[in-house]
């Protein structure tokens, strides 16, 4: 079956002005949804990024460079991923709108991934 990668991005500030009790409920719905594909097969991994922090490397004229990055300037950053098992990107956008981060004011990207051969 192939594998995607959902890629959530939002603007972490945005959740600076929660209560405890609000990022908990946050926390407790992305879990209860993380579970749900679990127990039907479809989760293979997932986790939240660091809001702050980060690296970008690149080339620049052939030489190296590692930059610090998020970038303060940036209001979207890369916030966490999924990665699950679908049939088709029909099927992984289908699990990707029922994810929390679909309801909220975040984003997410659908990548599939290149099979190795297995």
């Amino acid at each position: 079956m192939p594998m995607f990668m959902l890629l959530l991005s939002d603007d972490p500030s945005e959740y600076a002005e929660m209560s405890p009790a609000e990022l908990q409920a946050v926390i407790e719905r992305y879990a209860a949804w993380s579970q749900g594909l679990a127990q039907q097969g479809k989760l293979r991994d997932g986790q939240k990024l660091r809001d702050e922090g980060g690296r970008v490397v690149r080339s620049d004229g052939g030489k190296v460079v590692v930059r610090d990055g998020p970038y303060a300037e940036l209001k979207e950053i890369v916030s966490g991923y999924f990665l699950i098992d679908a049939a088709d990107y029909d099927e992984a956008v289908a699990i990707a709108s029922s994810c929390p981060h679909a309801q909220s004011r975040g984003s997410i990207m659908i990548r599939e991934i290149e099979p190795t051969g297995e």
